[in-house]
């Protein structure tokens, strides 16, 4: 018996690859250059204000050549990784994060801060893009989590993990699809832009109360950064599923629009 001949489906219009791409540059740009940023207060605390006795992160050289991070408490040696790293020209210096990791490379908070509010504007647009044209195509509805995918999404993980040959039964989005589009498209996406409003000295003198509604700047500056960790590792899922299921494919049909299918 003859395999039957794949053919090819128009799957992503011009308007959400295009988005789609400019948002991947614009977040690789927003995580180095607020990389960069926090370098000139590497810390984080759980109050209104900078408060040591909640300090929920740090990231130090506490000795000439030593590098630490200390999470809720409790202290790593960290150095050349964190805390004492490249400085971006040819030595090593007291950085939280080393120059191969922000933007720009040396030490430039106002250049990153330059580089971080033109590319949160751009990621902004391209969320609101695919908000709307999602919404406009009537998919919207598709892609939202519902408790009735919750039952499927260790089975559809499994299939992502080649545990089980069959993918369980689902529509357009599948139950683990559905459940990224949901958390990053209504909740984490909408926390990272509204922080980094409240986190903007010209919005927080014109809107105090959205600073005060996540509890000051500071803790503010803790849920952008919890949410920046988020969005990570929502790009490291969709890599890996992107991987597992066809990587050459699922490229083409990003970069084309074209999708192969059996």
């Amino acid at each position: 018996m003859g395999s039957e001949t794949p053919r090819q489906v128009y799957r992503y219009a011009l308007l959400t690859r295009v988005s789609h791409w400019l948002w991947v540059l614009a977040f690789v740009v927003l995580v180095g250059s607020g990389l960069q940023i926090f370098n000139a207060s590497p810390n984080l605390d759980a109050s209104d204000k900078s408060d040591p006795a909640r300090r929920v992160l740090a990231i130090t050289a506490p000795a000439q050549g030593v590098g630490t991070t200390t999470l809720f408490g409790h202290t790593f040696v960290t150095t050349g990784w964190l805390g004492w790293t490249g400085d971006g020209l040819g030595s090593r210096g007291a950085h939280a994060f080393g120059a191969w990791l922000t933007i720009p490379g040396y030490q430039d908070l106002a250049g990153g801060r330059r580089w971080h509010f033109f590319f949160a504007w751009i990621a902004a647009i391209c969320w609101l893009a695919w908000l709307i044209s999602t919404a406009v195509k009537g998919n919207l509805k598709e892609m939202i989590l519902r408790p009735g995918d919750l039952p499927k999404l260790w089975p559809m993980q499994a299939y992502y993990l080649k545990l089980r040959k069959e993918p369980p039964p689902h529509g357009i989005y599948n139950p683990l699809q559905k459940a990224a589009y949901t958390a990053v498209g209504f909740v984490i996406a909408p926390l990272v832009v509204l922080t980094g409003l409240a986190l903007s000295p010209g919005i927080d003198s014109i809107a105090k109360p959205l600073t005060i509604a996540f509890g000051g700047r500071q803790f503010a500056r803790l849920w952008h950064f919890a949410g920046m960790i988020l969005l990570l590792g929502f790009f490291a899922i969709h890599t890996f599923q992107v991987a597992t299921q066809g990587v050459v494919n699922q490229m083409r049909s990003m970069i084309t629009g074209w999708y192969r299918v059996q």
